[in-house]
């Protein structure tokens, strides 16, 4: 049986002001009323999860937090966020979709209660802290076997999935770059009505 490892002082305050700054973060995303102000509170989440990765020395995966998910999601977010404008004003009381909030509350209700039932279910306990890195099959890292397995078994896949992405985002300023239909560029017709 391997030995508990006890949390010294500093990996306990680092710890606590993660939590703090990812739940923070995420109460932000949520209510936040400016777009830009959630997407930069996702930001904060984000790298206080990358802090939490460099804690258990997970250092590739807090990398790729940052790197990945801090870095180009975001920036798509935003990129998708200034292309929709922030400056309009939404209106909040009109439900386009009739029966989406009670569905979201049925949702909402389902998962909270997968959750409760697998806690009471499962025996989750704490152990000794997983050390990542360490030596697994033929002397290689962990690192080691995740690069050779992107770019040896699945390269065809993230390949076609990078090629995707790049499609998704060409389309999108292609769509939002045309020209203006005549619809586009007629007034409004309550305005045309009034002038006349």
């Amino acid at each position: 049986m391997t030995p508990l490892v006890a949390a010294t002082i500093p990996d306990v305050v680092t710890f606590a002001l993660c939590a703090a700054v990812v739940l923070s973060g995420g109460v932000g995303v949520v209510t936040s009323r400016n777009a830009v102000h959630a997407a930069l509170s996702l930001v904060a989440t984000l790298f206080g999860i990358a802090v939490l990765f460099i804690e258990q020395h997970a250092y590739f995966l807090a990398a790729v937090q940052v790197v990945v998910y801090a870095g180009a999601i975001v920036v798509l977010f935003l990129f998708v966020i200034m292309f929709l404008g922030v400056d309009r004003r939404e209106d909040v009381e009109r439900e386009p979709l009739k029966g989406q909030r009670p569905l979201a509350l049925v949702f909402v209700a389902v998962s909270l209660g997968g959750v409760l039932a697998l806690a009471a279910a499962s025996n989750w306990v704490t152990g000794a802290r997983k050390v990542a890195g360490s030596r697994t099959a033929g002397g290689h890292t962990d690192t080691y076997l995740l690069g050779k397995s992107i770019f040896t078994t699945y390269l065809w896949a993230f390949e076609i999935t990078a090629a995707l992405l790049v499609i998704a985002v060409v389309g999108a300023v292609v769509l939002a770059r045309r020209p203006p239909s005549v619809h586009d560029a007629g007034e409004d017709p309550g305005t045309q009505g009034e002038r006349r």
